[in-house]
């Protein structure tokens, strides 16, 4: 028989004032409570969302731009690109034929009503995150809003 080692925390004794999952309890309630908090706080700071159509949500003052064609948002990514190529950590990444073929992939995508988000780790402890986001409406999320018209 193979024995299970309790957290020391969960159990005070054999008579079952607290029970092996009273620590669990109390971390749950912890952890509910800090989501909410996060939950409450995530639309208006700039952390992005693990689904793109979300930054729909976020303020106004977050949006970089807005453009009426595909082209138009892939050439401003592109210009983010060609800004921040130097500090990619991977030395693969800053390829300029590397990057002109995401700027081409996000323009197909944008036209195609699709969402684009890249990431990229920089040489400092740092992450570059870039969306293009439709919303006229978005595919994946029809009834969030566009923030800007």
């Amino acid at each position: 028989m193979q024995r299970v080692r309790v957290h020391p925390g969960a159990v005070e004794d054999r008579k079952g004032r607290h029970g092996p999952h009273s620590s669990l309890r109390r971390n749950g309630t912890e952890l509910i409570q800090r989501y909410r908090e996060v939950a409450a706080e995530f639309p208006r700071v700039d952390l992005p969302p693990l689904e793109t159509a979300y930054w729909l949500i976020k303020p106004r003052s977050l949006v970089r731009g807005t453009w009426d064609e595909a082209k138009e948002a892939a050439s401003w990514l592109g210009e983010q690109l060609a800004e921040y190529a130097p500090r990619f950590a991977s030395e693969a990444q800053r390829d300029t034929t590397q990057l002109a073929r995401l700027v081409n992939s996000a323009a197909e995508r944008l036209e195609s009503g699709a969402d684009v988000s890249l990431g990229f780790y920089l040489e400092r402890p740092a992450y570059l995150s870039l969306a293009l986001v439709t919303c006229s409406p978005n595919r994946s999320r029809p009834e969030l809003p566009c923030p800007v018209r």
